[in-house]
């Protein structure tokens, strides 16, 4: 058994009016030392073992469904679960 640790973020060119709210409310309450906020997404999948290349099977999922190719980037962990 695997867990895998997806990060999707905006990619460093597209405009983040999220990250721009949160940056934006934080030096209000006086944290003027944020220079920037990225707003990203964080996922955890729990994958069985099997004769399929984890690597290459992860990326495909990222590439087809969790993450927007044309304007997020993803990376992702793999640890193995020890199960006694």
């Amino acid at each position: 058994m695997y867990k895998v640790k997806v990060y999707i973020t905006l990619r460093e060119s597209v405009l983040d009016p999220q990250g721009s709210a949160v940056k934006s409310a934080l030096h209000s309450m006086s944290y003027n030392e944020v220079q920037d906020v990225r707003i990203g997404k964080y996922m955890e999948l729990t994958i069985e073992k099997s004769d399929r290349d984890l690597d290459v099977a992860v990326r495909e999922m990222c590439e087809k469904l969790l993450a927007n190719t044309v304007i997020e980037d993803f990376s992702y962990e793999v640890q193995e679960v020890v199960t006694k």
